[in-house]
């Protein structure tokens, strides 16, 4: 269900409902909460609309704007969060790996005695962590290899949020290499890719999307 459409239920359910009590004493200090909380609100919204043109304006004159732009489902809201996940100095990263780790995309394996597991990195920025997790997840909408390799997850028997964290593992790979390049991606140079390497993941694109996606 869309957001409006969620809104205006919500909206008539209220409209429908009985009040629980008729108390003023009860009735009057909620009418004035909710009047401040709008208040507020409307003016909290102005303040976000002129972040979204600072952070629009500010992103677009960025030089390395182009790489993420062109990711599938970046879009306004990703595209930036991902370029301050990467920032400027290319040098600083002399890997994709010590690109995952540092974003805390790559799990961490602990080992004792006979013992061994493997667990969610703790020490990262989780702000650039969820912006590329959340990111992957859109990403499944726009690219045909990403909605494939998150079903392949699935179907191993990984939940929903696992999922999503392999995938955006492996867009990293890919992000870094563009990111070292120059080069905005590519979904068809992609495919082909993998067409040569005979990736097992060109057969799902063609199947129809099973029920764990």
């Amino acid at each position: 269900m869309r957001a409006d459409e969620l809104i205006a239920k919500r909206i008539a359910l209220l409209k429908e409902g009985m009040a629980l009590t008729a108390d003023a004493g009860v009735v009057l200090p909620s009418m004035l909460t909710t009047k401040a909380l709008v208040a507020a609100l409307r003016a909290l919204l102005v303040g976000i609309e002129e972040f979204d043109e600072t952070i629009a304006r500010v992103f677009k004159s960025h030089p390395d704007a182009f790489i993420c732009s062109s990711l599938p489902g970046a879009g306004p809201t990703f595209a930036p969060r991902l370029l301050c996940a990467l920032g400027t100095q290319r040098e600083r990263f002399d890997s994709a790996a010590a690109l995952q780790m540092y974003l805390g995309i790559a799990p961490v394996t602990e080992r004792s005695g006979k013992s061994t597991w493997v667990h969610w990195r703790w020490a990262c920025p989780k702000f650039l962590r969820q912006g590329m997790v959340e990111w992957a997840g859109m990403s499944r909408r726009y690219s045909l290899w990403a909605a494939a390799c998150y079903t392949e997850q699935r179907e191993r028997g990984k939940a929903h949020h696992a999922a999503v964290r392999a995938l955006a593992f492996k867009w990293l790979r890919i992000l870094y290499r563009c990111w070292q390049e120059h080069k905005p991606y590519d979904e068809v140079a992609y495919l082909k890719a993998l067409q040569q390497r005979g990736s097992p993941l060109l057969q799902r694109i063609a199947q129809p999307p099973s029920k764990a996606a």
